[in-house]
């Protein structure tokens, strides 16, 4: 694995955009049905999102996501292939067709968006950058880390985030880089710096590897807008379509009150023309990309709907405890929304 990331690093940017059109063009879909599973790109371990537990199983809602795609495209969530990428691999990977989807707290922006050959396929977390401190150094704000040691995962927008709020606010820092989240927690336990940055939920995570999580806090202004969401190449518009249909799918899902304990009865009797055609049971929405018409229907019976999801890797059932906050729906006081199948 080391050996072939080197080699694909030496590759121009030109060059893997190139590679990623004509990888395109091998449509993954068939690919995927031809190998019987699908690789899915993840990070090498953030609780919550993606890690593996003491018996090599990968869990969190990045993970679930890929597994919901699984489930739509080959009817089985068993059938990925995990690989764990730093920050500074993932768009290689993905480029290159080491990996057929990145589902790794990638933020979606601008850049990334329009000059790698990628696609964004929608947000499964809306989050924003945040500062965690340890209490006995008595900070209150972030406008009082003129001057702060900050440690910080490379080849992340948080950098970035990080350099445009000291320089706007006319404040002074020193930055301590790492590869991984897990070195930046370590760093920052070991007392390599002042203050630790990230998303405020990777903070969140983080918080629960240090010796003493009781001793530091996360301060409460947020910097920057950090929509986290699974990524493909550019190129495949079918292939692009099922992993973006496949999040609405678990989104549309909880807002009509399809969860897995109920979907079996919601397919045998509808309750409604929405729920019918969600579940398969009206039109071919499947078909339509090239998978089977029953592929809402296995999500949520395999993973589940977006609820269900977000409450047992990151919310209330899950250790991090996080609230919705502006991932609940739409309906119910957050920004998270899906186009109708119809």
């Amino acid at each position: 694995m080391r050996h072939k990331n080197k080699s694909l690093s030496l590759l121009s940017a030109a060059a893997l955009t190139a590679l990623a059109a004509s990888q395109a063009q091998a449509a993954t879909l068939d690919n995927v049905k031809s190998n019987g599973e699908f690789k899915c790109g993840v990070s090498t371990g953030l609780t919550g999102f993606s890690s593996p537990d003491e018996n090599g199983k990968w869990t969190g809602i990045d993970v679930e996501v890929c597994r919901a795609i699984a489930a739509a495209v080959l009817g089985d969530p068993t059938k990925v292939v995990f690989a764990p990428l730093t920050a500074k691999e993932r768009f290689t990977a993905l480029q290159s067709g080491e990996i057929d989807v990145l589902s790794r707290n990638t933020t979606w922006t601008a850049t990334r968006d329009n000059s790698l050959g990628l696609n964004f396929t929608g947000v499964n977390f809306y989050d924003g950058q945040g500062f965690l401190v340890r209490k006995d150094l008595g900070i209150k704000s972030t406008k009082e880390l003129d001057g702060a040691s900050i440690c910080v995962q490379a080849g992340t927008t948080t950098e970035l985030n990080m350099a445009d709020y000291f320089k706007a606010n006319d404040m002074q820092f020193q930055q301590v880089a790492f590869d991984t989240s897990d070195q930046t927690a370590q760093g920052f336990d070991s007392g390599r710096c002042d203050v630790l940055t990230s998303d405020s939920s990777q903070l969140a995570a983080l918080r629960l590897q240090l010796a003493d999580p009781s001793s530091v806090e996360i301060l409460p202004e947020r910097i920057s807008k950090e929509p986290l969401g699974p990524v493909v190449r550019q190129g495949d518009d079918q292939w692009f379509d099922i992993v973006k249909w496949t999040l609405f799918a678990m989104l549309d899902a909880e807002e009509l009150g399809v969860t897995s304990q109920n979907v079996d009865q919601m397919r045998d009797n509808p309750p409604n023309p929405d729920v019918a055609r969600l579940l398969g049971k009206d039109g071919n929405f499947g078909e339509q990309m090239g998978i089977s018409n029953d592929w809402a229907y296995n999500i949520v019976k395999m993973v589940g709907n977006y609820g269900e999801m977000f409450d047992r890797t990151v919310g209330k059932d899950s250790p991090m405890g996080l609230e919705r906050g502006i991932n609940a729906l739409w309906n119910q006081g957050g920004i998270q929304y899906a186009p109708p199948v119809r």
